[in-house]
């Protein structure tokens, strides 16, 4: 039996000044909104890769099953500079990688949602996220941590919560200092209404930095959770841990994942 068709896709080409080129963006939009007030946005980095996620056909399927509210997706595509641009804004990491992420926050909300907002022809939403995949995560991470007042949601794909401000070959380095993601949610406040969707795939990587025979994917992920329940964060309420035996870093694990974030997130 077909899937009646719910989502419409549209491209929305974005000229940007921050970032010296003109972004290409795919909005999948509803069909038939309950109501305009009651639409919420969804910003997803990588989004040329959505087609291999299969982001249409789930949001079509989701509809028709009426399991989740209605929500504008906006799959935001990489530049060449990606490493550059997906970071963090306040501290590019130890090879200088992330050094465009302040840039790339501003065309966020200096540029990409007024473009949206004009396009939709709604001047607000009902709520916030973005989402992203590994280094498209921190990303994502980053920009909702530090701009709480915007956002509700985080939906975090094989993050690169590695990402750090010293090689981990020093002496000197510290795990609890040097990873720039926890340290910045050590450092930061408590913000109750947020909610985080993290996944991991055991297969995400080979790299066992300390030993303990977890992956470092994992045990980064896990000590980025654990940042946050030390803030006051509720595991259960506030934390979503999505483990994928088998899994691995790929845009076919996360396709597995999504369905599950999607309803985690909007699901009625």
């Amino acid at each position: 039996m077909s899937i009646e068709k719910t989502t419409r896709r549209e491209s929305l080409f974005v000229p940007s000044l921050r970032l010296g080129r003109t972004v290409a963006t795919d909005l999948f939009l509803p069909m038939e909104p309950e109501g305009r007030q009651d639409v919420s946005l969804l910003l997803i980095n990588d989004g040329q890769d959505l087609d291999r996620v299969g982001l249409e056909g789930m949001l079509d399927d989701l509809y028709e099953r009426d399991l989740i509210h209605p929500l504008v997706c906006v799959g935001i595509h990489a530049g060449p500079d990606r490493k550059m641009e997906y970071g963090t804004a306040g501290q590019a990491d130890y090879l200088g990688r992330g050094a465009g992420a302040e840039a790339y926050t501003r065309f966020i909300f200096e540029e990409l949602l007024p473009a949206v907002r004009k396009r939709w022809v709604l001047p607000v939403f009902r709520e916030k996220a973005f989402a992203g995949f590994s280094l498209g995560a921190l990303s994502a991470m980053d920009i909702v941590w530090s701009h709480p007042q915007e956002f509700t949601r985080a939906g975090l794909f094989s993050g690169s919560f590695w990402w750090r401000s010293r090689d981990k070959s020093d002496a000197a380095y510290d795990e609890t200092r040097d990873r720039i993601m926890q340290r910045a949610v050590h450092d930061g406040g408590y913000y109750s209404w947020l909610k985080f969707f993290f996944e991991c795939g055991t297969e995400d990587e080979k790299e066992d930095r300390n030993g303990n025979g977890v992956i470092d994917s994992i045990d980064d992920t896990k000590d980025l959770i654990g940042e946050l329940v030390a803030k006051g964060y509720d595991i259960s309420k506030d934390i979503r841990y999505l483990e994928i035996e088998g899994g691995d870093h790929s845009v076919e694990t996360w396709g597995r994942a999504m369905p599950e974030f999607l309803l985690w997130g909007w699901g009625k």
